[in-house]
């Protein structure tokens, strides 16, 4: 059986303390893998806080190249890739595939990224006490990054904080989830051939005591976190004055209106809601559909979530494999229950197999259920109807949650008064919230996190502005 070595200071590094990796699915040896402990991260730290000079003194030349060899490379092994996702997570290999060039185009968009996030020009001559004179800003990096991942996307949410601090000029330390670190070991190999300055990144799996302390190292000067919205606003409890970026859970909703494409809709609505058995923090939870065209749509999301391919991940033809784990399906099956003992009705669905559950549709739903109020992580789906376009805005908001929301419709005055209403990081017109493309600013409010992925808007938090004040 393999053992997996994590990467310390860009270096691959075996440690005595190990735990054994098996595959989602049907549970075969990955091998053990490498943890670090306290000596490991703060060994860590401190080669990261060394490299903070040589990472800022790469020219943009260099890091751009650099980039571009580790998209290369991942685009070079996408089969490898996607076979480890799916190995590790149970995500269907199709949708592995199509994560795995999402990180190719990752690296590459943040490869472009370092010829334009250069500064600006500012005009200081505003009052006669400054005539002639003239500011240059120019972004300069933070420091190190902390970068902790979940086991839904092992590598695109992983590109998400590697590639914007390497474009950056930031050392990068990354803490993957547990379910999947092999895919984060395989990019680290990748890593270790580019040629960056030494010390620049550590792949570190660990507990999460030991991430604790990287968090709240002083040493460290951003956090960048994806995960649940109760383990990220504690981190961002702890972690000081660092700067800190959270992409957090969501219970996404979808309007349909009366004018919507309704087999478009349907359509994607149901890969938003079941894809990847609900494990992504934009799935599609609830669905607010108007009295017009309910009916008929509920019919069609039906027959189409009744053809989806449920089981082994490693079939092209399934959609819907796996939860990461049984507590994960138990914990579906157990929110499932309790909607129904306060009155929802279940439509499709409704019943689990070890770690599978099946695509569920549920309606007469309170509003005070778990399936409603929280995020469901799972392949279950709320639907609802409504007569008014307001009350369905007034009802997407009433939650504690803010991530992206999809509205169908042709009308352009209506998307417009979904834009200005919908408490959310993006709206989504004539798709579901599960649509992101990786150059967007994807983030959301309220219990949904702060600040902004995607490579563009990542630099701007990996960096911060000096101004340079010239006087004639």
């Amino acid at each position: 059986m393999p053992t997996h070595s994590l990467f310390l200071a860009g270096s691959e590094v075996p440690t005595t303390s190990t735990f054994r990796h098996v595959s989602a699915y049907d549970h075969q040896d990955l091998g053990e893998v490498c943890l670090a402990g306290k000596g490991e991260v703060a060994a860590a730290l401190s080669a990261a806080f060394h490299a903070r000079s040589k990472m800022s003194k790469l020219s943009s030349g260099a890091r751009d190249s650099m980039l571009r060899q580790v998209a290369e490379a991942l685009n070079d092994r996408q089969d490898e890739f996607a076979q480890t996702i799916t190995a590790e997570t149970g995500k269907p290999i199709s949708l592995a595939r199509g994560e795995v060039q999402r990180a190719v185009g990752t690296f590459e968009l943040a490869a472009e990224e370092t010829k334009r996030n250069i500064g600006e020009v500012v005009a200081l001559d505003t009052l006669p006490s400054s005539e002639g004179r003239l500011g240059i800003v120019k972004r300069f990096p933070r420091g190190t990054v902390i970068g902790i991942t979940p086991f839904n996307f092992p590598i695109n949410l992983v590109a998400h904080k590697v590639a914007p601090a390497i474009a950056a000029g930031c050392p990068v330390i990354l803490k993957p989830a547990p379910q999947a670190p092999l895919t984060a070991l395989m990019l680290g190999r990748i890593l270790a051939q580019i040629g960056l300055p030494e010390g620049a990144f550590s792949i570190l799996p660990c507990t999460n005591d030991i991430a604790e302390s990287l968090v709240r190292d002083d040493r460290a000067a951003v956090v960048s976190f994806t995960g649940s919205s109760k383990v990220g606003w504690h981190l961002a409890s702890i972690c000081g004055r660092k700067r800190v970026i959270l992409e957090l859970g969501g219970n996404a909703a979808v309007i349909v209106e009366p004018d919507a494409d309704l087999e478009n809709a349907a359509q994607r609505i149901v890969t938003g809601a079941f894809a990847h058995a609900g494990q992504v923090c934009i799935k599609v939870q609830r669905v607010f559909a108007h009295e017009k065209i309910a009916d008929k749509l509920l019919a069609r999301l039906l027959e189409l979530t009744g053809r989806l391919g449920v089981g082994d991940p490693a079939h092209d033809d399934v959609m819907v494999g796996p939860l990461i784990d049984e507590a994960a399906a138990t914990r579906v099956e157990a929110w499932v229950q309790d909607a129904v003992k306060a009155g929802a009705n279940v439509l499709s669905g409704g019943t689990r197999d070890g770690q599978f559950y099946r695509p569920t549709w549920l309606t007469d739903v309170p509003e005070n259920a778990r399936v409603c109020c929280d995020e469901m992580f799972g392949p279950v789906t709320v639907f609802a109807r409504y007569q008014d376009f307001e009350a369905a805005l007034i009802a997407v908001n009433a939650s504690e949650f803010g991530l992206q929301a999809g509205v169908f419709t042709h009308s352009l005055p209506r998307a417009f008064q979904a834009f200005e209403t919908l408490e959310v990081g993006a709206v989504i017109l004539n798709d579901v919230p599960t649509y992101r493309v990786d150059q967007m600013p994807y983030g959301g409010v309220k219990g949904s996190g702060m600040g902004r992925e995607g490579p563009k808007y990542a630099i701007e938090a990996f960096t911060e502005p000096r101004l340079l004040a010239i006087k004639p």
